[in-house]
């Protein structure tokens, strides 16, 4: 597997970029009636516009972005896990057929990428978020059976999570957000050479956005929007390496992330 496109070869320096998403298009807001019958009422997958929205994204990263992705985390919710497949899709295709609009007649190259679960990417896990009184007495999230539904050859299950299972619930947004900067620190740390994209939720591109960016609140997040974080990585003849502050490269508004300065919302 390559590593980082922008490398410096002669000092040991490169670029490590992330790309942090969210995910496409939940069915209950598109069928309302959805929740009605549904066995998870909390999990719901995409709609199929929503599975068109992720696999074309994953063809415009594949096409617009000047790095290649090298590793995908993804939350262990059904809508973050079917974009997470449809993107990889879209990143990975053999001979594309422009006419596609989903993953269905998509062959793919499963050695260009390989995707984790991670319970630290999920949901904020409070009634307001979650639209629950009380949590699930089991969340009832089964790796194994999550797994099968990403693009075979790609899964690596190899990786350590951050959350070996899922965060206390009624955590406050303050919380949540702390948990999703943590676990993107600690994931960009534990794959230094690598460039990673993250499928989650729209919360997450917010705290990453307004750590990055002083005076800037996010108030919008469309689905499969996407930030872009890169920073500089130096690696010793040791092994070890020291990195540089993560820092926003691209406008942001270009990929479906509204926002404004935090100073005028007192105004």
């Amino acid at each position: 597997m390559n590593s980082s496109s922008s490398t410096d070869s002669n000092n040991g320096k490169q670029i490590q970029h992330i790309v942090v998403m969210r995910h496409g298009d939940r069915i209950d807001n598109v069928e309302p009636l959805w929740i009605s019958t549904a066995k998870r009422p909390f999990d719901p997958p995409l709609a199929e516009p929503g599975k068109v929205r992720a696999f074309c994204t994953g063809r415009k990263l594949r096409n617009n972005l000047d790095f290649p992705i090298h590793r995908i985390f993804v939350s262990p919710f059904r809508r973050c896990i079917q974009t997470a497949s449809e993107v990889i899709s879209g990143l990975c295709a053999v001979n594309d057929d422009p006419l596609e609009m989903t993953s269905d007649n998509i062959e793919i190259d499963p050695s260009k990428v390989k995707v984790s679960i991670e319970f630290g990417l999920c949901e904020i896990l409070n009634r307001e978020a979650m639209g629950l009184d009380t949590a699930p007495g089991n969340w009832g999230f089964d790796v194994s059976e999550l797994e099968s539904l990403l693009p075979a050859g790609t899964v690596d299950n190899s990786v350590v999570p951050v959350y070996k299972e899922m965060p206390q619930w009624e955590e406050s947004v303050t919380e949540g957000r702390t948990r999703y900067l943590q676990v993107v620190r600690a994931l960009a740390d534990k794959f230094p050479s690598e460039n990673l994209l993250f499928v989650t939720h729209g919360e997450a591109i917010g705290a990453v956005i307004s750590s990055l960016m002083k005076d800037t609140t996010v108030y919008g997040v469309e689905y499969c929007a996407y930030t872009q974080p890169k920073r500089r990585v130096s690696f010793k003849s040791n092994g070890t390496f020291t990195a540089g502050n993560f820092e926003i490269v691209a406008l942001l508004d270009q990929f479906g992330v509204s926002f404004c300065p935090t100073s005028q919302l007192s105004l």
